[in-house]
């Protein structure tokens, strides 16, 4: 058999970093674990968006969802869908002749546009079974003498459909244990309540993540007894953060900053702080499998490849920042809001901030919020943030993340802090205009649907929202539309 270069990529449903290897307390994961200790485990990872179709394009297609057009939710009722014209990784790679797979959750469409050769969609955590389909497909894969690149797509510690629960309490493979975790082992974080409700529904992630974390071993001890252990690049990572306020469908860092751990056969472990994205994923596999589209030619994909990272514990000063871009959830969840994040500090704009800050259904039914909603407190908080200021959000966000791990303190409006607020206003908006982002405003409006308006004299006041107490352009600083779009992000 040859030494074929194969890629497993396994993605977790609404994981954060609670798991043993990125210093949770209570919570024991040493299947991920041993993964962790002998691939590359990076400390500064970053999904682009907080949701879950939407985190899966970027995987697959290493573009922004602004850039890929999976907006929000790939349902088929209101059909958020990947531009027709995309790249996706099962397309890619079986141009390599690469057996295609995927095993789980899919959640991203049209199927069209990612060609699985084999797909075995299914809600199932049953994570043995999972593991069982994986085996039969490296079987095949050994029979035939096929690379292969294999996605599972876990569906734990995803929420289920009762108020509270985690696809716990049903009946199992006999293989799996079932997880004891109970209220008093859960450590809260800092960016949830410390309720009943809380305690409850964190433990019953606990027991799903214990669950998922089998399912890893299961699949590992498959690939190890195919033999292809030697020659695989083993991806794992989630799509999104926890299922809970302060954190999925939100860019806060609770959200966004996630496991990724990347073993590859020939490198050492190590730990890694570069900080890196999501869209860094598919350039990754690309560049390790060999294929020419590692760098692409139209220069929309400007993600990285991360081969040169593994092993190695240097901090990479060229993976110093981060960009993020979420535009919908579920469809009636539309707040479209941009980031941008380096070692320490992190900048929101929020291009619908005179919205409600909408709700996921599985939050607004969740017992924590209900908890929440009901506190008796004179000043209720959603962990250390006010109520009122998860709703009501300004037009931008400015944190020092090294004093304000959580978010809170918004310096957008400290005058000693205005040079760092234009800097990165004026970095976040190069990169919009490198990405070709519909989303960059003035006025109120978007720059990029109006730029066919420039040349024949339109002017759009340089304000970030429209002013109705001070509707004209004529007195007003206008916007500079001589701008050019999808150039490379200049450096600070």
């Amino acid at each position: 058999m040859a030494a074929h270069k194969n890629v497993l990529l396994m993605i977790a449903d609404d994981l954060g970093k609670q798991l043993s290897c990125y210093g949770a307390r209570g919570i024991k994961t040493p299947n991920i674990d041993t993964l962790a200790a002998q691939g590359t485990r990076f400390e500064r990872a970053f999904a682009s968006t907080a949701s879950c179709s939407g985190s899966r394009s970027v995987i697959y297609t290493g573009l922004h969802t602004h850039q890929n057009g999976q907006y929000g939710l790939a349902s088929h009722r209101h059909h958020f869908v990947t531009f027709d014209h995309v790249e996706t990784a099962p397309l890619l790679l079986n141009q390599t002749g690469h057996r295609t797979g995927i095993i789980g959750k899919i959640h991203v469409g049209p199927i069209s546009l990612y060609p699985w050769e084999i797909k075995e969609e299914s809600d199932t955590r049953d994570v043995a079974v999972i593991s069982d389909q994986a085996r039969s497909f490296f079987q095949k894969c050994k029979e035939d003498d096929s690379p292969f690149f294999l996605t599972i797509g876990f569906i734990d510690p995803h929420r289920d459909r009762t108020r509270g629960g985690f696809g716990n309490p049903h009946q199992y493979d006999a293989r799996i244990t079932e997880g004891t975790y109970g209220k008093d082992d859960v450590e809260i974080p800092g960016f949830l309540n410390d309720s009943p409700g809380a305690r409850l529904e964190l433990a019953e992630y606990y027991n799903s993540i214990h669950r998922l974390d089998q399912g890893v071993g299961f699949v590992l001890n498959a690939l190890a007894d195919s033999g292809f252990a030697s020659s695989t690049l083993v991806i794992f990572l989630s799509d999104n953060g926890p299922p809970f306020m302060n954190s999925k469908t939100t860019l806060y860092d609770s959200g966004v900053q996630l496991p990724l751990v990347i073993k590859h056969p020939e490198r050492e472990p190590a730990v890694s702080s570069a900080m890196v994205s999501y869209i860094d994923v598919l350039p990754t596999i690309l560049n390790f499998v060999g294929h020419p589209a590692k760098t692409d030619p139209a220069q929309k994909r400007i993600g990285r490849s991360l081969l040169e990272n593994l092993g190695s514990t240097s901090d990479d000063t060229k993976f110093d920042r981060v960009f993020g871009s979420h535009t919908f959830h579920e469809v009636t969840n539309y707040w479209p809001t941009r980031f941008i994040r380096d070692r320490r500090y992190k900048y929101h704009r929020n291009l619908a901030w005179r919205l409600d800050f909408p709700f996921a259904s599985d939050i607004y039914g969740s017992l924590s919020w209900e908890d929440v909603r009901n506190s008796s407190d004179t000043e209720i908080f959603v962990g250390k943030r006010k109520l009122k200021d998860y709703f009501f959000r300004g037009p931008e966000e400015l944190y020092d993340l090294e004093n304000d791990p959580w978010e809170v303190n918004n310096l957008a409006g400290d005058p000693d802090h205005q040079v760092l607020l234009e800097r990165m206003r004026a970095t976040l908006e190069e990169w919009q205009r490198r990405t070709e982002d519909p989303w960059l405003y003035r006025d109120g409006v978007s720059v990029w649907f109006n730029r066919y308006h420039f040349p024949a004299g339109l002017k759009i006041p340089d304000r970030l929202d429209f002013d109705v107490n001070r509707p004209g352009n004529v007195d007003l600083k206008a916007f500079d539309g001589n701008v050019t779009w999808g150039t490379e992000v200049k450096s600070d």
